[in-house]
């Protein structure tokens, strides 16, 4: 008898259909045959616009960490404010700084047209950050898949749920034991600032008024960075191989060339200065605590089922 093969998404269906069960589990190959061309397409766009700006690398996986902290997985962080909705985009660690949300509908465009009303916003931001990595010579890592896109956003929790550039130890180790991160992992996943870029208004304090930090980096820094003024002027976050991802945002550390607070604190005579004498050295132990910390990121309290939606376009819930 031939056997019957049910599209993974269709076979959750069923189940949630007969049993009433709210949630799925996600798995690596959900689109293998709704939308099997989705991976590929989405990584030809993050690989075309990483080649055009390396640092849309950064900003595409700093958009997952905006993401998944903020009510779960689930692209909560695209969506647009309206007139009678208010989205997450102006909140204090997002205004400004957060990017990529261009590129992110181009994607959406390019697997709409492959394969309508199948790939979430939410799943697209996962690979996009994985393929991000990838592109700028990081480790790669199996994403799970079967997010489905909320219908809400949480402007307060992302103002009190992000840690930002000036957060102390004991804020990002709060902040990350709160999403169900162990320290070092905290610790794996900020080796993301090794590409990246930072305005100045993020790390003046540091280089005008902090003592662990070393001279000629802080006053290489001034040049760029004015006492006032020069807001939004950039700085690689780690100044050696800014547009590579390695493992050299840990050694900088070492040498107290951490660009933002929140950096340096990770080695400043406290616990996790050993997290990071063995980032530092042992580059194949970061790239898999990373990618093992990244795919739990992932699984942050995501939409399966036949919960939230599947947004035609990621600014905006379906009408």
């Amino acid at each position: 008898m031939a056997k019957i093969i049910f599209p993974i998404v269709k076979i959750c269906f069923i189940i949630l259909s007969f049993i009433g069960i709210v949630s799925c589990q996600l798995s690596t190959d959900f689109y293998s045959t709704t939308c099997p061309g989705a991976l590929v397409t989405i990584k030809n766009e993050v690989d075309s616009a990483v080649s055009t700006e390396a640092r849309m690398g950064a900003s595409l996986l700093r958009l997952q960490f905006h993401d998944c902290f903020v009510q779960g997985c689930d692209a909560s962080v695209l969506l647009d404010d309206t007139s009678s909705f208010t989205g997450e985009k102006t909140a204090g660690p997002n205004a400004g700084s957060l990017r990529g949300f261009n590129v992110i509908d181009t994607i959406k465009s390019k697997v709409e047209a492959l394969c309508p009303g199948v790939v979430s916003c939410a799943d697209i931001i996962a690979i996009a950050a994985r393929d991000s990595v990838v592109a700028l010579g990081g480790p790669s890592w199996n994403v799970q898949l079967g997010r489905r896109d909320s219908t809400t956003a949480s402007l307060s929790s992302a103002n009190s749920d992000l840690p930002g550039p000036d957060s102390d130890l004991s804020d990002l180790i709060n902040a990350f034991s709160n999403k169900g991160f162990t320290t070092k992992e905290m610790v794996a996943l900020s080796g993301s600032h090794t590409i990246g870029q930072g305005s100045c208004r993020f790390f003046r304090n540091r280089i005008y008024n902090e003592d662990n930090i070393d001279p000629d980096f802080a006053t290489s820094l001034q040049a760029n960075c004015p006492t006032t003024g020069g807001d939004d002027n950039l700085s690689p976050i780690d100044t050696t191989t800014p547009n590579t991802f390695d493992n050299s945002y840990y050694k900088n550390l070492q040498d107290q060339k951490g660009l933002f607070h929140s950096d340096q604190v990770l080695f400043n005579g406290d616990s996790t200065d050993s997290d990071v004498d063995q980032y530092s050295s042992d580059a194949s132990s970061f790239a898999t605590d990373f990618g093992n910390a990244m795919v739990k990121m992932g699984s942050l309290n995501p939409l399966t089922g036949t919960s939230g939606q599947i947004r035609t376009d990621c600014k905006f819930v379906n009408s």
